[in-house]
């Protein structure tokens, strides 16, 4: 058996990866916060599991009760808080930490208005219309909820029980809900964004993993404006854009 894994697997690419280096004879942990992520991840045959959140020292312990050899950090791009303790935990642990960011996009739409925080982004929203489609997902809900008072929003969010009471309990009606596990063509983003008449869509650079292709294309074959949040800035130890990379960088240390 080859190096001891702890891998926060916050993503579908981080599951992905989980089960990557596991055929290639590591020993994985893949760490998730939600129910939904453990039923996926227990499809994949020979993958410890941990469903606990951990803060940073939280963390840091089970890295060294465990002696894991290399923390995988796979979290979502815009987890910048989960990102932050595991390269401090690692750090203390003195273990060696790597990240798997999964690539940007670079879109040519000259209707895209990049902004740094989800406050930042539904104010500029609301300048560009009043109804607002939301592809943020459920995490920073709120924050569109308590800015956008005076707006229309329809928020796409996945459809488990967890986030329809998140979105129940911040007033949303059942209209104002679109409840579907992406990801999404061109296609059918023209057709939720048209029936919910949407005159602004608000994303985050989540990568063509995360459909933020196909979001921007059909904003633009709609002539709708795209608020886009820009990733969060984190200096990052040892950075891998593939899951070869990923290997490689394991192999080597």
């Amino acid at each position: 058996m080859d190096k001891k894994i702890f891998l926060i697997a916050g993503t579908e690419d981080g599951r992905e990866l989980a089960d990557f280096l596991q055929r290639r004879g590591f020993e994985v942990t893949a760490s998730v916060v939600s129910d939904y992520g453990r039923k996926l991840l227990e499809t994949c045959a020979g993958i410890k599991i941990n469903d606990k959140p951990l803060d940073r020292d939280e963390l840091e312990k089970i890295l060294c009760a465990e002696n894991f050899d290399c923390l995988v950090d796979a979290s979502h791009p815009y987890a910048k808080n989960i990102s932050a303790n595991a390269i401090d935990a690692a750090k203390s642990a003195q273990i060696v930490y790597v990240r798997y960011e999964r690539a940007q996009i670079a879109p040519t739409y000259e209707k895209i208005f990049y902004v740094d925080s989800c406050e930042e982004a539904a104010i500029k929203a609301s300048e560009l219309g009043k109804n607002i489609f939301l592809t943020t997902g459920s995490r920073n809900l709120k924050i569109f909820v308590d800015l956008l008072k005076g707006c229309n929003l329809t928020a796409r969010v996945l459809p488990t029980a967890e986030v329809l009471t998140l979105c129940e309990s911040l007033g949303l009606s059942p209209k104002q809900i679109v409840a579907m596990q992406g990801s999404f063509s061109v296609a059918l983003n023209v057709e939720l964004f048209k029936h919910a008449n949407a005159e602004v869509i608000v994303t985050k650079d989540g990568g063509q993993i995360g459909g933020t292709d196909t979001k921007i294309s059909a904003a633009e074959i709609l002539n709708l404006p795209v608020v886009m949040i820009r990733r969060p800035k984190i200096f990052y130890p040892n950075l891998a854009a593939t899951f070869d990379d990923v290997l490689k960088f394991l192999r080597n240390k």
